[in-house]
């Protein structure tokens, strides 16, 4: 598709555009660390909706080795979720690389 044709369904895109948000918001990732002893869970409009921490990672002598665990599984997550919606707006947009706000 060449510039011209996306001006052209500009306002078709940007209908897909407002569905495809919906649908994003329901998209579910879990990213993971320590073996599954951190767990985090991200909707597709990045919020954490769940952390699952296993009894195993609590230390109370070692609060860093934990914080870094959340870390690194909200990282996984977050990797995980800009693949996901980075597929979703591969197929919204015929493939196109379209910057980031440029539709809205």
């Amino acid at each position: 598709m060449n510039p011209m044709d996306l001006l052209k369904n500009f306002g078709n895109i940007q209908e897909k555009l407002k569905e495809s948000q919906e649908k994003m918001k329901s998209i579910r990732v879990t990213g993971s660390a320590g073996g599954d002893m951190v767990r985090v869970e991200l909707s597709g409009d990045m919020a954490i909706t769940g952390i699952t921490i296993s009894p195993e990672a609590v230390d109370p002598d070692d609060i860093d080795m934990l914080q870094d665990l959340i870390r690194a599984a909200h990282a996984d997550a977050l990797t995980k979720i800009r693949e996901k919606l980075s597929e979703e707006m591969g197929s919204l947009t015929g493939g196109m690389d379209i910057p980031p706000g440029f539709m809205g």
